[in-house]
């Protein structure tokens, strides 16, 4: 049975962390290790998270939590103690505000990643995400919406799978740790880069065809959003070159204009 790595980051995030806690307390699907790596936070965030561990020792529904409280150099340095720590089959970020949608989600991924006698797990699952306000009530789906079939070379139109809705094999997250330099866009550079490792070793990229992460309106990228496009577009042209990079987003303004 596949067993899944879910990794939370918190810094003072006792406002917002609950629901995430109590969306992950409640998947059937046992064997989920759960890793929350908070940044030292001052308010009552571990307290949150210890009666959550006590509660989830209690229920005996073969989920493992793991807290882990320090001060990190910012929020992809944390995800990368994160990486460190986990010991799953499939890795995904669940951050704080973030959550499941449904009690079958780690079972839906689940089968997406099935495979046959013989057969390699996919490097990557993913699927659809929505967009909710801070009491998880449903706003809309997001924007960008995952394609069919999902390459690399997707990104070129942007994020089209945010990383709360994205499974990579740990054995190669783990040797892909997020780049730290950059501040709101690590999440991007990450994600294709190991989408190229999955290709080269001749992996899958499987689509869940279904909801499988509620992302909370404003995050990180939300507050800094022009800070975040730059990133991004650096991102893009480190991978797609510089031309290919510029092209497409003038084409975005374009198209923008037309709307």
């Amino acid at each position: 049975m596949i067993t899944f790595s879910v990794i939370t980051i918190t810094y003072n995030a006792a406002d917002v962390l609950q629901p995430t806690l109590d969306s992950v307390l409640m998947q059937d699907f046992p064997t989920v290790e759960h890793i929350i790596v908070d940044g030292a936070s001052t308010d009552n965030t571990v307290t949150i998270a210890e009666a959550y561990k006590e509660m989830s020792d209690s229920t005996e529904n073969g989920h493992i939590v793991r807290i882990d409280s320090e001060p990190d150099k910012g929020l992809y340095d944390a995800m990368n103690k994160g990486l460190v720590r986990a010991k799953g089959d499939y890795v995904v970020f669940l951050n704080a505000g973030d959550r499941f949608p449904a009690a079958d989600t780690l079972e839906k991924v689940a089968l997406a990643a099935e495979v046959g006698d013989g057969e390699e797990r996919p490097a990557v699952v993913y699927g659809n995400t929505d967009i909710v306000d801070e009491k998880g009530n449903f706003l809309y789906p997001r924007r960008l919406q995952p394609p069919e079939k999902l390459t690399w070379r997707s990104f070129r139109d942007g994020m089209l799978v945010c990383h709360q809705a994205f499974y990579a094999r740990l054995d190669i997250a783990r040797k892909t740790p997020f780049d730290t330099r950059y501040r709101y866009s690590a999440d991007v550079d990450w994600c294709i880069k190991i989408m190229r490792k999955g290709e080269r070793k001749g992996l899958l990229i499987r689509n869940v065809h279904a909801v499988i992460a509620n992302y909370m309106e404003e995050g990180q990228t939300t507050m800094h959003h022009r800070a975040s496009l730059r990133e991004r577009f650096q991102v893009m042209c480190k991978h797609y070159g510089v031309f290919p990079t510029l092209a497409k987003h003038i084409w975005f303004i374009i198209r923008k204009l037309i709307k």
